[in-house]
């Protein structure tokens, strides 16, 4: 095993001499020894998941999509020098699991791509306004730029400092999914640099098998380094609402009414549960509001665990709309059935409602709380099954000592494009609110001194796969942001079907299997086993 793994450094370094010239890597491969690269720790091998640390062998930079691709053909040029060569794309580091890593190989950073946006509105080729951008550009940047043109984006992520590719590469969901579908259900079209080095143009009606394998693909058959993205006529101000419970089924019953009955009442719905004190209190991170106006909640003698229904009503310049807007609220305050005594409300901007976790970020970097290992999980389960899930969940995790967010929520998949390759709970007739599926964001955040491989951090992965290995099989639950490291966990993911799909699309867009190894779904050496029997 090391002699391989000395072999394929070399076989990188190789590559990359004859690649110098042309591409911007931030260290020249002549310039590196072998000893360096096992010594480096640069920024390409770290993530925000802080689980995994697997080093490349370099570093690209690139100024242009075209450098993306020369390298990816060169990369599956029949040369001895790049036969094992492993490609990963890297947008913001968000990733929790290394997915946007590649040990040994070349990891591509997104940001060094121009920051390319451009706002059209009213066209009458879709019918409705759009951004082409750059797919390295952050969500926060394209939310700042088409503000200034009274429009947004109509999808988002909680959390906006994450880059537009990266993800449409997994989907891209928050409270407003239930109303507009996921992020890449509001794509339009993309340019994407295939694992054969193929810079193609794609959308529903051009490359359409590219288009919709790309999105929610995981980076295993494409780099998107453009993005054509919806936009609507932003609002200036939302109304923000908070509702709670001390009874899981009047949460998850009031969730689903929102997203169904109430549909139109309502832009945003999220859950959340407060397992302890310390739970409740960092929720305030980002609403604007005390604490301390929720007496009932509020105390450390309180065991008790607690639900929290998020609403938000988008308010525009209209006047009349607006008055409209503020009965609508109260109205839906007044149908759902929550403890009537714990209400707040809040009205801020549109921008500050949307960047609410980047506010939540900032405290918690103030307290050196950010950068520790958050070993996450998310899961998209069967409405049927989500109480049972719910016992399960806590079955699993200590609630007096667990830290960070804890998301249950419903979304809609009919909201979803059955093509692309994202992969929802198959839906069952005759069981509750069979057309609903609860996402399910178990965000914790471990101390600074839980590293990998000590039994602290060890505890929780093991508490996590647990939790996967019995949603995914009792309770048709599917993982969102999966994260496997055997063959038959994919194919379990995918399920057959779904499997043969996906094993299609990369033989005809990454034949040997150069991209995104992180993901731990198809490696080199298979591919090149394949090659070498033809």
């Amino acid at each position: 095993m090391e002699f391989a793994f000395l072999l394929n450094h070399i076989n990188v370094l190789l590559l990359l001499v004859m690649l110098c010239v042309p591409c911007g890597f931030i260290q020249c491969p002549t310039d590196f020894g072998v000893s360096n690269i096992l010594q480096a720790t640069p920024s390409a091998s770290v993530d925000f998941g802080r689980m995994y640390f697997n080093l490349p062998a370099a570093v690209l930079r690139p100024k242009s999509p075209r450098e993306i691709s020369f390298l990816l053909k060169s990369v599956r040029s029949s040369s001895p020098f790049s036969n094992r060569v492993t490609v990963a794309a890297r947008g913001a580091g968000h990733s929790i699991n290394g997915q946007a890593q590649a040990l040994d190989g070349i990891v591509i950073e997104m940001d060094s791509l121009p920051d390319h946006i451009e706002i059209h509105s009213n066209s009458e080729e879709y019918g409705c306004s759009y951004a082409d951008v750059s797919g390295g550009t952050l969500w926060i940047d394209l939310l700042r730029e088409s503000l200034k043109v009274g429009l947004a984006p109509r999808s988002w992520t909680d959390y906006l400092y994450l880059t537009i590719g990266g993800t449409l590469s997994n989907g891209g969901i928050s409270g407003q999914t239930f109303k507009h579908g996921p992020q890449v259900a509001n794509v339009l079209q993309l340019d994407v640099v295939t694992g054969q080095g193929e810079l193609l143009t794609c959308s529903k009606a051009q490359n359409s098998e590219l288009f919709y394998a790309v999105l929610g693909g995981l980076g295993q058959f494409g780099i998107i380094t453009r993005a054509r993205i919806v936009l609507e006529e932003a609002p200036h101000k939302v109304k923000w609402v908070r509702v709670f419970y001390d009874e899981f089924e009047k949460f998850t019953r009031d969730q689903e009414l929102l997203v169904t009955a109430m549909e139109g009442m309502v832009d945003y719905v999220e859950g959340l549960t407060f397992l302890n004190q310390h739970s409740l209190l960092s929720s305030f991170a980002a609403f604007p509001s005390d604490p301390d106006l929720l007496p009932g909640l509020h105390g450390e003698s309180n065991t008790s665990i607690y639900y929290c229904i998020e609403f938000a009503v988008h308010c525009h310049h209209k006047k009349a709309s607006n008055v409209q807007k503020a009965t609508m609220e109260e109205e839906v305050v007044r149908r759902l059935n929550h403890i009537r005594s714990l209400v707040q409300r809040a009205e801020v901007s549109y921008f500050d409602f949307l960047n609410r976790v980047g506010m939540e970020e900032e405290k918690l970097r103030s307290k050196g709380a950010w950068d520790v290992p958050h070993p996450w999980l998310n899961l998209f389960v069967p409405s049927f099954s989500i109480t049972t899930f719910k016992d399960l969940l806590l079955q699993n995790i200590s609630p007096t000592t667990f830290e960070g967010p804890l998301l249950i929520y419903p979304i809609r998949p009919d909201k979803w494009d059955a093509n692309m390759s994202v992969v929802l709970p198959r839906a069952h007739a005759g069981k509750r609110n069979d057309s609903l599926i609860y996402v399910v964001g178990v965000l914790r955040s471990a101390p600074p001194e839980c590293v990998p491989e000590t039994p602290c951090l060890n505890r929780i992965e093991q508490q996590n796969r647990r939790i996967v290995e019995t949603a995914t099989r009792w309770l048709s639950a599917k993982q969102y942001l999966p994260a496997y490291s055997r063959r038959r966990q994919w194919e379990e993911h995918f399920g057959e079907s779904g499997w043969l799909r996906f094993q299609a699309r990369k033989a005809q867009f990454d034949p040997l299997n150069v991209l995104a190894p992180g993901q731990r779904i198809f490696s080199r050496w298979e591919a090149d086993s394949k090659k070498n029997n033809r």
